[in-house]
């Protein structure tokens, strides 16, 4: 089998398009991938507009897919499968990317494949440099997702702990909120914890020992909350050191919970992906204790941490090389909002 596979991207708020090859049981390779982010027009309102996401990704995404081709040097016709995210994420958003893609396939005759962004982004460390082997445990933390999943080959996942609340990334994002950080709140946070202390603020680490796998962040932010009233006029003095504290509270949960997760499952591999994948005191502290346990630690490469279509393309490819899914000339598509990776 030698594929090529156009895929694309536009759940939220990042409008992504990539073009990889599937060339017998390899690897696939990426050719070319390009990004818009939608960060800028979403700043003035504090969070992801809908309708104005949708409209941009109308906007962006055939110019995308224009530097893809050029870059690549290879041709729409010479494109074997279309593909793109059909959950989950925002309708409307969702509904632009498989619009484009159906339409391209039914104008070039070439069958198309909806992918599980999830999936895409669980398996996106297999376009890096040293790619994991299965089976491995996977820590998904990417928007309103924290998950811990045993992988046991492509589509062969099985959920060991979810959030039962809030998500690793909402959290950040709620918090960074709550001491007055611009949008996007996560990233701003991080960055100003890096001047913080970590120890200066006692925030809680909850359902660190609930003896289970899964998650809850809601009081750390209700907690985060307290903090800050508390703190009232010298918020602003302190705010680093509260950024810092609650990063590491956040870290602390997402480590110990993994390191339970691989002892659990005796598996000795571990796969992080999603944008808090990207946080630094995260990867750093996970990084040590897989180490001094003799346990191999895999993410993505930094760039393609957030939402993008390499991994779209690369879940498409992957999946058709496993004989997963069939790529189908049925051009009447659907997106599906709200889908468990399950």
């Amino acid at each position: 089998m030698d594929l090529l596979i156009l895929g694309i991207e536009s759940s939220c708020d990042e409008t992504g398009v990539a073009l990889v090859r599937a060339a017998g049981g390899a690897v696939p390779a990426l050719l070319a991938h390009a990004l818009h982010s939608q960060v800028a027009m979403h700043r003035d309102y504090g969070g992801v507009v809908p309708e104005l996401a949708s409209r941009d990704h109308i906007r962006h995404v055939l110019p995308l897919m224009t530097q893809v081709l050029r870059e690549s040097g290879e041709s729409l016709s010479n494109v074997d499968v279309l593909a793109y995210t059909r959950g989950p994420g925002l309708a409307g958003a969702l509904l632009v990317g498989a619009g484009v893609a159906c339409a391209l396939g039914a104008a070039l005759d070439r069958p198309v494949l909806g992918v599980h962004h999830l999936e895409g982004h669980l398996l996106s460390p297999f376009l890096s440099a040293a790619p994991p082997e299965f089976p491995f445990v996977a820590l998904l933390v990417s928007g309103g997702h924290t998950q811990l999943m045993r992988v046991d080959g492509v589509g062969r996942y099985g959920l060991l702990g979810e959030t039962i609340d809030d998500a690793a990334g909402e959290a950040f994002d709620k918090c960074a909120k709550l001491m007055g950080l611009s949008y996007p709140g996560g990233p701003a946070l991080s960055r100003l914890a890096e001047h913080g202390s970590a120890t200066a603020f006692k925030l809680p680490r909850p359902m660190l020992h609930s003896g289970d796998l899964d998650f809850s962040f809601a009081g750390l932010k209700t907690a985060v909350l307290t903090q800050a009233r508390k703190l009232g006029d010298s918020l602003e003095a302190h705010k680093a050191d509260l950024a810092a504290s609650t990063e590491a509270a956040i870290a602390d949960v997402l480590v110990s919970k993994t390191l339970a997760a691989l002892g659990q499952t005796g598996i000795g591999r571990v796969v992080v992906a999603g944008g808090v994948g990207a946080n630094r005191r995260l990867r750093s502290q996970l990084d040590a204790a897989c180490a001094e346990r003799g346990l191999r630690v895999h993410y993505p490469e930094l760039h393609l941490c957030t939402d993008n279509g390499a991994m779209i393309a690369l879940a498409a490819a992957m999946r058709l090389q496993a004989g997963q899914q069939e790529a189908s000339r049925d051009y009447a598509f659907d997106v599906r909002p709200r889908w468990p990776l399950r």
